[in-house]
């Protein structure tokens, strides 16, 4: 659990919150931050200066019950109170919480699909959908694919895709030979989660819209 301390100097990164109650919260995470450790900045350490304090008994530091890579866009979800962020952490290990990504991937791939490679040598499942396609005259083909981890390994989205030779556009880490997109980040977006409020009990779903990076490839609504 965080201590009741803040950073020494706060840092200030304006973030657009997506959700807040008295427990929970959820924001945006834009690309090349991570979401917590040693390092100053961080995520992490600009939620305070971003969310309403709750004024619950048990009220606490925000933190983040989850992580996103650093090249990765999408929702953080955040808990405020000591008992919130227990019961969040349990929603995870419980796989009570839906999660939906979106990534542009490279290549021909099959309507819809799942994966089970091994991850670290455990297991791990991830499904997919094509949402749209269009031809690409340096990758031949770039896909909009909706995906959904069953498990939380790490990378697993980045790896999965690269063990069915379809690879997320902009990946440094898990490229195929002579198709690195420079300069325009990873295309892997944390677009919505799902769950059971653990307080309210009311079904809670956020959404954050895509990147405008993703439209320009692709004129796709979610809704």
């Amino acid at each position: 659990m965080p201590q009741k301390i803040l950073p020494v100097k706060p840092l200030e990164l304006s973030l657009r919150v997506l959700y807040e109650d008295e427990y929970v919260a959820a924001v945006h995470k834009p690309a090349g931050i991570e979401v917590s450790g040693n390092k100053f900045r961080t995520l992490a350490n600009a939620l305070s200066q971003n969310l309403e304090a709750s004024i619950l008994l048990d009220a606490t530091i925000p933190q983040p019950v989850h992580r996103l890579d650093y090249a990765t866009t999408g929702i953080v979800l955040v808990g405020k109170t000591a008992s919130s962020i227990r019961a969040l952490n349990k929603l995870f290990e419980e796989k009570k919480i839906v999660k939906t990504y979106y990534a542009i991937t490279i290549g021909n791939m099959k309507p819809n699909g799942r994966i089970e490679t091994a991850i670290d040598g455990k297991p791990s499942q991830s499904d997919y959908e094509v949402m749209k396609s269009v031809l690409s005259e340096r990758f031949g083909s770039l896909n909009l694919v909706r995906l959904h981890p069953k498990t939380g390994r790490r990378h697993q989205l980045r790896k999965h895709l690269f063990s069915i030779g379809n690879p997320i556009l902009g990946d440094r880490d898990y490229p195929l030979d002579g198709l690195i997109l420079k300069g325009k980040g990873l295309y892997l977006h944390a677009y919505s989660l799902e769950f059971e409020h653990p307080f309210t009990k009311q079904i809670i779903r956020i959404s954050d819209e895509l990147p405008k990076k993703f439209k320009k490839i692709f004129d796709y609504n979610t809704t």
